[in-house]
């Protein structure tokens, strides 16, 4: 069952990031666009494609289907995504939007990629891998379906764990004053403000 877990955790998150990457086309093209990796007629075919890659690796990653070739193929595209947050990473270039779940658009001020965007795409990988060397395989034909159904409720259970998160870290992150602080130093400057006036 533990295949069956990384399998669909990894379909999970793959077609998660598509779906959310076709709803904000030009935000994709920007994404491409600040790794500075491609010539501009590549930035638009990857920007415009790779939503669809995505959700056609991880549906059948999802359901268990499609081995060797799709663990393989899942691989291969987190290992391209390892190879271009750790160039951009390496030319010290940070202030990227990473373009894994989405784009930050408006609502990030300053979108950052980290060494933990590079060492996640790698884990990954490294999971993806791990799914080839499964004696007699994972899914729907090599492990009973009440273990499969076990094994894909527990990858969504995860997924969402991860992404509640994320969204909870995107709102209380350790380096920044939460928005109270924010707002009771501004409150305290408009009373003071407000009793000056006549």
């Amino acid at each position: 069952m533990f295949a069956i877990v990384i399998a669909a955790t990894l379909g999970g998150l793959l077609l998660l990031a598509g779906v959310s990457k076709l709803h904000d086309r030009e935000g994709g093209l920007a994404a491409v666009q600040g790794y500075r990796l491609l010539p501009r007629v590549a930035e638009r075919i990857v920007a415009i494609t790779l939503p669809y890659v995505e959700i056609l690796i991880g549906v059948p990653l999802l359901l268990g289907l499609g081995a060797p070739v799709v663990p393989a193929a899942a691989a291969v595209l987190f290992l391209v995504f390892f190879a271009a947050l750790s160039i951009n990473l390496l030319r010290g270039r940070r202030e990227l939007d990473c373009g894994c779940f989405g784009f930050a658009g408006a609502t990030e001020s300053a979108p950052r990629i980290t060494w933990f965007h590079a060492g996640r795409a790698l884990a990954l990988a490294v999971l993806a891998a791990a799914l080839l060397l499964i004696p007699g395989g994972y899914g729907i034909g090599a492990t009973p379906l009440v273990e499969h159904l076990l094994g894909v409720a527990l990858a969504l259970l995860i997924v969402s764990i991860g992404l509640a998160t994320f969204a909870v870290r995107a709102v209380v992150h350790p380096r920044r004053h939460r928005v109270d602080v924010h707002l009771s130093r501004a409150r305290a400057h408009l009373h003071a403000g407000s009793s000056l006036r006549p």
